[in-house]
């Protein structure tokens, strides 16, 4: 091989080698939101929304490079009390489920901040709001192998993360000032790559 083709050659492989991001769903039993608000002053009144999926283009390389897409449908938060989850999700004083029954947040772009933390910044639709957020994220695990079934053996993630929403900039306002306007938001996520 002459010096110019092995000169080409070694250029090339850096970029041969450069993985490709690869497609992690979202366990849904091991992905829930959490969110808690203070109640007057009495109490803090916790709840959840659960059980739903969606794709991580997960860039082990360039973290940065990785996108994360999320829908779910906003009826399926938990309350613990069925009279305040109706009142939340059928009343019409909070949640329009009739016009906007879902909830989406679509990655624009990441931020990483350490060896093992990053800012995503995406959109969030909410009660058919779009507002930009920043989610804090800590990437908890990394896997080859995850052990546990159904997905023994697959390669998985694990991302926990925290932002704080005002409710008013999505039309969920009642009661503010009385019941705060902030509220702040708890994510934990497993997801494992696609199949």
């Amino acid at each position: 091989m002459n010096k110019t083709l092995l000169a080409a050659a070694l250029v090339a492989l850096p970029l041969a080698a450069q993985a490709e991001p690869e497609a992690y769903a979202l366990d849904a039993s091991h992905s829930q939101i959490v969110f808690s608000y203070n109640h007057a002053g009495f109490s803090t009144t916790y709840g959840m929304f659960s059980g739903f999926g969606g794709e991580i283009m997960f860039d082990a390389e360039d973290p940065a490079a990785s996108t994360v897409s999320v829908t779910f449908p906003a009826e399926s938060m938990i309350t613990g009390w069925d009279a305040r989850s109706g009142h939340f999700l059928q009343s019409g004083d909070f949640f329009k489920l009739g016009e906007f029954p879902d909830v989406t947040f679509e990655s624009t772009s990441i931020e990483v901040t350490g060896d093992a933390t990053a800012n995503i910044t995406g959109d969030l639709t909410l009660n058919g709001v779009t507002q930009s957020v920043v989610l804090e994220t800590v990437l908890n695990a990394q896997t080859e192998e995850y052990p546990f079934p159904p997905y023994q053996g697959s390669k998985a993630i694990g991302l926990d993360a925290t932002v704080t929403l005002n409710r008013s900039d999505y039309n969920l306002g009642m009661f503010a000032p009385f019941i705060p306007n902030e509220i702040p938001l708890a994510i934990s996520i497993e997801a494992v790559a696609a199949q």
